[in-house]
């Protein structure tokens, strides 16, 4: 990440994602839009349950409400 979020250790406490080699965790901006191209949503959209099975999928955040 080139410019350092002003709310980067905010945001990382914050981040439930568990998938470790993530180089976007505390930098919610750059998450998202990963995510939203890929047709999902990031893990903090999630209960932790969910979470950790990796489907960021549309459809499973529907399921979870």
């Amino acid at each position: 990440m080139a410019e350092e979020c002003k709310n980067y250790q905010a945001n990382l406490e914050r981040c439930n994602c568990t998938y470790e080699p993530c180089s976007r965790k505390g930098y919610c901006c750059e998450c998202i839009q990963y995510h939203l191209r890929l047709g999902e949503l990031p893990a903090c959209m999630f209960p932790d349950d969910v979470e950790r099975t990796f489907d960021r999928s549309i459809q499973r955040f529907i399921e979870c409400q």
